[in-house]
């Protein structure tokens, strides 16, 4: 399993030193992280060194090069430590999860047509694995359900009983295969999605443009980023003006005007214009880096309920193992011993959790709700507090015309023709809007105008039936061309309290007319957040980076009590550990790259289908259609599924004790008490596989507003 080099920074501090990250192709065993880290600091000239074994990364400071190449050195030698190879094989080799069914094929297929013989000696060869497994365990000092199933399929084959031998083999085998199929479909990683893929940028310098690696640009160079293109560092503009998307980072719907002076952030995007941004973060130190390093810092902090299931498994082996003994000790009859171990507690708790979780995934993509594992849905199950992201989340972030407003004199239809018009020559969300307003309304608008002029971050211009038109923001309105904005005071003052962006219109340097746009609410979310409610939510919560005026009129809307506005992306994560520190279990929703570190750190994250792909990838839970409604869909298969996981515990206590005391009793024989106990796992797995939600569907409730 290679290692291979992310990122490197050198001259940190000298010409020599410097900082590399390392990663794996998957996650690392805890315990061989720390052996890594421990031998990196043993070498000379390795100042600092941390892993993070889920993400499979090292984070390596060094004061020269030599101490660099020895560090080098010692990941490709450990690149074939045994540890790693079987982890590279579990995590990449389809053959687990394949050869998992290989006792189910031959008891279902290749058994019956046997002769007595080779049925015998089709046991003998299935047992061998599950009886290696348990001597390594015992090897290695653990007494664990291996070492238990290995001790119940050697008592079998000693009393020759090898009926029971194959339908254990076939029972562990499934449930082996099972767990690694859960596995497998769960988050194991994240850092493939945590990169811009950007090699290359065009630099100034000397005047002249140059096309250089990312990985060779350093603070303080001028690199230059025109429309359409991500911005692939963290800088301050140098020259020039553009419109700047920062709806994957801030949240907010509408680009924004940078110019000389103003931040821009690794991960936005330039819609118009084009800047020279002078860099002051590369590499690791963005605030997208940090936003991925948080990420994966927070992730290898989480449990499950499958891990809970294994570890109360192997808390009953020595219980098992001593009452086995115990009644060898008082009657000396191995028979009755032998159904002691026949009848462990162990393979319906270790069969019956994976099977719920993976019908209860199953059953959620078919709902439309990707659940990534059964952690989740314990997480599901016991969430209390619900903190929504509003833009593209609660909202489509997609801005649309919600009031037409015509200054004395004018015509609605007519602002509205002649503002499309205008707008339609331009590609931005708010020219969008406008231009799909007049088609809705069925407005023509001829070409009649002369050439249109834009100007960057504040509206257009033209001539139409040689009077002068503008249309923008009422900076540009009102400052630059000096128009008196007081006759529409009064509408001005009204959609501003309801939360609205206004686009303005003026003739001859008379106002015309006003366009109010907003970011309109999903039409089924005022009934998705009662439902929730009613569904044990104790506490509702929007965040957004948007200001008071705006998110208080959203939370009004949306029936929230509960937010706060002017958000930055490190204060989302912040509020929700905050909560989490208060004692709540916080499911967050939400769909952007800001929202990312918040989605990680919440007791469990939930993202929209048209968010952006690192919030797909960070999130515990995706919901594929895009609708609040999988929201519910969730939270009920979450509290369904762990009362079909506590029931089923229960039962295989009850069932099999009630088999124990009919072998201690000498009621039932041996191989009586293991028949019914493999039923009893095999009614508990068909249990654990039933449908949870039935008839839910994804009901359209429109918003009252």
């Amino acid at each position: 399993m290679p290692f291979y080099l992310v990122h490197e920074i050198q001259g940190l501090q000298t010409a020599t030193d410097g900082r590399m990250r390392i990663r794996s192709h998957c996650p690392i065993p805890s315990t061989v992280c720390e052996d890594l880290v421990h031998k990196l600091l043993k070498i000379n000239g390795i100042l600092k060194a941390s892993s993070n074994p889920r993400a499979g990364s090292f984070l390596v400071f060094y004061a020269d090069q030599k101490s660099r190449l020895e560090a080098l050195k010692l990941f490709d030698a450990n690149e074939k430590l045994p540890a790693l190879q079987n982890l590279q094989g579990q995590e990449t080799d389809p053959k687990p999860f394949l050869g998992g069914f290989a006792p189910l094929l031959r008891y279902l297929f290749v058994r019956p047509f046997l002769s007595n013989n080779l049925r015998i000696a089709s046991a003998i060869i299935g047992a061998i694995p599950f009886i290696l497994k348990g001597i390594d365990a015992l090897l290695h000092g653990k007494l664990t359900v291996e070492v238990l199933d290995a001790s119940a399929i050697a008592a079998s084959l000693y009393m020759r009983d090898f009926n029971t031998v194959s339908m254990l083999t076939l029972l562990l085998g499934l449930g082996d295969t099972l767990a690694y199929w859960t596995k497998r479909h769960s988050l194991d990683s994240l850092t493939e999605s945590l990169t811009l893929n950007i090699n290359t940028v065009w630099c100034k310098v000397d005047g002249s443009e140059v096309c250089v690696p990312l990985a060779k640009i350093k603070k303080d160079d001028l690199v230059i980023v025109r429309a359409g293109s991500a911005i692939p560092i963290d800088g301050i503009v140098e020259e020039g003006t553009a419109v700047v998307n920062q709806a994957s980072m801030t949240g907010e719907p509408i680009g924004v005007k940078r110019e000389h002076g103003g931040a821009v952030f690794a991960g936005t995007v330039v819609e118009e214009g084009e800047i020279v941004i002078r860099v002051t973060q590369v590499g690791d130190d963005t605030r997208f880096r940090q936003v991925a390093t948080f990420i994966e810092e927070s992730e290898a902090l989480k449990a499950g309920i499958q891990g809970k299931s294994e570890r109360m498994a192997d808390l009953a082996v020595p219980f098992t193992f001593a009452l086995s003994g115990l009644v060898f000790a008082i009657t000396r009859n191995f028979m009755r011993a032998a159904s002691v171990l026949l009848v462990d507690y162990s393979c319906a708790l270790k069969l019956a959790t994976p099977l719920a979780v993976l019908a209860a995934m199953r059953e959620g993509a078919h709902h439309g709700v990707v659940i990534k594992g059964g952690r989740f849905l314990e997480a599901l199950n016991e969430a209390d507090t619900l903190v929504f992201d509003k833009t593209g989340t609660l909202t489509n972030a997609s801005p649309v015309v919600a009031e037409v407003i015509p200054c004395p004199g004018w015509e609605r239809n007519e602002v509205l023709r002649i503002m499309a018009c205008l707008e339609e020559h331009f590609p931005h969300p708010v020219a969008r809007a406008v231009v799909q307003k007049a088609q809705e309304e069925n407005l023509i608008h001829e070409e009649e105008h002369a050439q249109v002029n834009y100007i960057v971050a504040h509206g257009v211009s033209s001539c139409l039936y040689d009077k002068q038109l503008c249309v923008g923001s009422r900076h540009y309105i009102e400052c630059d061309e000096h128009v008196d904005i007081s006759p529409l005071a009064k509408e001005i003052a009204e959609q501003s309290a309801l939360g609205r962006s206004l686009l303005y219109m003026a003739e001859d340097g008379k106002l015309a007319g006003l366009l109010a746009i907003e970011d309109p609410l999903r039409k089924e979310a005022i009934a998705v957040i009662e439902r929730l409610r009613q569904e044990g939510f104790k506490r509702v919560i929007m965040l957004t980076g948007d200001d008071e005026r705006t998110a208080k009129a959203i939370a009004q809307r949306a029936g929230i009590t509960e937010y706060r506005a002017q958000i930055l992306p490190a204060d989302k994560a912040q509020i929700v550990q905050e909560l989490t520190d208060n004692g709540c279990k916080v499911l967050m929703v939400g769909d952007g790259i800001n929202d990312a570190p918040a989605l990680s750190s919440a007791h469990v994250g939930v993202a929209m289908i048209d968010g952006t792909d690192l919030a797909q990838e960070v999130a515990n839970v995706l919901l594929t259609k895009a609708d609040l409604n999988g929201l519910v869909a969730a939270r009920r298969l979450g509290k369904s599924t762990m009362r079909r996981i506590n029931t089923n515990f229960v039962a295989t206590l009850l069932l099999n004790s009630l088999f124990l005391a009919g072998g201690l009793f000498n009621i039932l024989p041996a191989g009586t008490s293991a028949l019914l106990h493999n039923l009893t796992t095999l009614g508990i797995s068909l249990n654990a596989m039933r449908p949870h939600l039935g008839s839910f569907s994804f009901k359209q409730t429109p918003n009252k507003e």
